[in-house]
């Protein structure tokens, strides 16, 4: 005959062992949920940069040119170019505020490697020289720091899969080209 005692330990354990498995089930399906969400805005906040008006503006801004900071300003401040200091900006904040979602964790930087990587790293690497002037001058020291953090982390992300500096080979690429035109 079966001891009751027994029969209620048995009990027990199996209860204990029905909510081990339903709050791993639960952390499991809370982390799936999580991943989702990540990918989620990622994606809904690459939008931009994957229609045809913002690869419009890309190129648009990629194909700005000026000598130095002065001529810069004469050619594109936002008093100047209202539109083109329009479409700069809208492209710095969003690439700013990817880099800040990025550095709180809220957003996949692989999902938005595959997407708009390059991007990000050719718009830093085109207005890197009129940014950092700004900090500390007009603007705060930390001025669109999270722009440039994104872009080197990205560029990480393709030297530690591709074993190349991404944004060095376009650096050198871009300037060939500067060159070329000022050639012509």
């Amino acid at each position: 005959m079966v001891d009751l005692a027994l029969l209620q330990s048995v009990s027990y354990i199996a209860g204990a062992l029905g909510v081990c498995v339903a709050a791993f089930y639960y952390v499991v399906n809370l982390r799936e949920m999580n991943k989702n969400r990540r990918i989620t805005l990622t994606t809904t906040m690459m939008h931009p940069f994957m229609t045809v008006e913002g690869l419009r503006q890309f190129n648009n801004l990629i194909s700005m040119d000026w000598k130095d900071l002065d001529d810069f300003s004469k050619k594109y401040d936002g008093r100047v170019n209202p539109q083109n200091y329009a479409e700069r900006l809208s492209m710095w904040n969003l690439c700013e505020n990817l880099g800040l979602l990025y550095r709180e964790g809220m957003i996949d930087l692989k999902t938005l490697y595959g997407g708009s990587s390059f991007i990000i790293q050719i718009t830093w690497l085109k207005f890197k020289s009129v940014i950092e002037p700004m900090r500390g001058a007009d603007y705060t020291k930390n001025h669109f720091s999270n722009f440039e953090y994104l872009a080197g982390e990205l560029n990480e992300y393709h030297r530690v899969r591709f074993g190349e500096d991404y944004m060095s080979r376009m650096q050198g690429i871009m300037g060939e080209f500067a060159k070329a035109q000022k050639i012509s």
